[in-house]
């Protein structure tokens, strides 16, 4: 079960994503956070084949998703607390599986120009617009965070299409080198608290232009996205005790303790 909500919360039987699939591998596996809630793993699972289809790439690299039981990450994250969160990179899969160093060290296609207030052409291509708007599509889908630089090249290029999807895809600072797709309230978690719809609209009106002032494009994201880890306990739903204290699986139990705080 997700319970709490996505930046405050835990995760109750959270299941394993295998680190290498036909079609997708997990960046980062020191980490430890290529967990999630069962309808996440599924969701992974049958998008990853899709937006290999829908950008031409062999498959997908998988960023964080989350702990083995959910709760604040020591760095990188606010939210990714419940396991309904994943994070996919602007990167395609090779077509060979990548060596326990590659993992650690690759770094992800940083696609937004330095400015911050376009695409980065050299690096942008319409097979990133594929790749957004298939993962948007999903049913599942609650939102698709992007850089407002990628939302608003998104508003140009579909300006003439139909575009429904567009209205999951919401700018949010940082997100220059992945998109983060955050899955609904499943239905077998009564705990987990729903984000507000999005508003209503494909969301490229004037609101659009409040990423690009001044004020905003001068704010220092921290270099792992910030931090989750003032949180305690008591800041979390009364049942995340009872998921902390409860033993471990013999699965998460040994990752747990293989597992270092590397960035």
């Amino acid at each position: 079960m997700a319970i709490g909500y996505y930046p405050s919360g835990c995760l109750q039987g959270g299941v394993e994503l295998p680190p290498t699939g036909p079609t997708w591998q997990v960046m980062r596996p020191s980490r430890n956070r290529h967990w999630g809630h069962p309808e996440l793993v599924k969701f992974l699972e049958r998008f990853a084949p899709l937006g290999a289809e829908a950008t031409g790439w062999s498959g997908i690299l998988i960023g964080d998703m989350a702990q083995p039981r959910g709760g604040p990450l020591p760095f990188g994250h606010k939210s990714h607390q419940i396991g309904l969160d994943v994070d996919i990179w602007f990167m395609p899969m090779p077509d060979r599986v990548l060596s326990k160093e590659e993992r650690e060290n690759i770094l992800a296609s940083n696609v937004v120009a330095a400015d911050g207030k376009h695409v980065n052409d050299k690096a942008w291509s319409l097979a990133d617009v594929a790749f957004i708007r298939t993962a948007a599509e999903q049913p599942e889908v609650e939102r698709v965070l992007v850089n407002a630089a990628i939302k608003k090249e998104l508003c140009r290029v579909e300006s003439q299409n139909h575009r429904s999807w567009m209205s999951k895809v919401r700018p949010w600072y940082g997100h220059d080198d992945h998109i983060h797709v955050r899955l609904k309230c499943p239905a077998d978690s009564p705990n987990c608290r729903a984000q507000p719809p999005v508003p209503g609209g494909d969301g490229c009106d004037k609101s659009l232009d409040h990423w690009f002032t001044d004020s905003i494009l001068r704010i220092k994201i921290p270099e792992f996205g910030g931090s989750s880890a003032g949180l305690k306990l008591k800041d979390l739903p009364a049942a995340c005790t009872a998921v902390l204290n409860a033993p471990a699986s013999p699965a998460s139990a040994a990752m747990e303790e293989r597992s270092e705080p590397r960035r």
